[in-house]
């Protein structure tokens, strides 16, 4: 099963997690039972409100889920209907949060609990601990 995770920085399993996927520079899918980790560049990072294309970014990877510190209900409503779940991190490093998953205890995002004004440098937590 691979995870897709929007990340700051590239490394790996170390990664911080972005506090929003959108304007996240880059995402790292990850293989949750070998650990395989591979970075994928943002190339929609710069977009107007409402318009993120989260589906552009991951044509081509297989990906059954994401994880992420936070999301726009846009983009959780396009990743729904594509068939792709979304969870809310619950740690600040890929390695804590693929744990997390693994346990189960991540929080599954809906359009109704997604950033309804979803936008850059709003201050509400999003389970990134201060990591954005």
């Amino acid at each position: 099963m691979n995870l897709c995770i929007p990340i700051n920085q590239d490394l790996g399993l170390q990664s911080p997690i972005c506090a929003h996927f959108g304007s996240a520079p880059m995402f790292l899918k990850v293989d949750i039972d070998t650990l395989a980790c591979e970075a994928l560049p943002n190339r929609n990072t710069h977009h107007e409100h409402g318009m993120c294309r989260p589906l552009d970014n991951l044509a081509g990877h297989a990906i059954d889920a994401l994880v992420v510190g936070g999301i726009g209900q846009g983009a959780v409503y396009k990743l729904a209907a594509a068939g792709i779940q979304v969870f809310m991190a619950g740690a600040p490093t890929v390695g804590e949060t693929i744990a997390a998953y693994k346990a189960g205890t991540l929080r599954l995002v809906t359009p109704e609990t997604a950033c309804a004004h979803h936008g850059h440098g709003h201050d509400h937590d999003h389970g990134h601990h201060g990591r954005g």
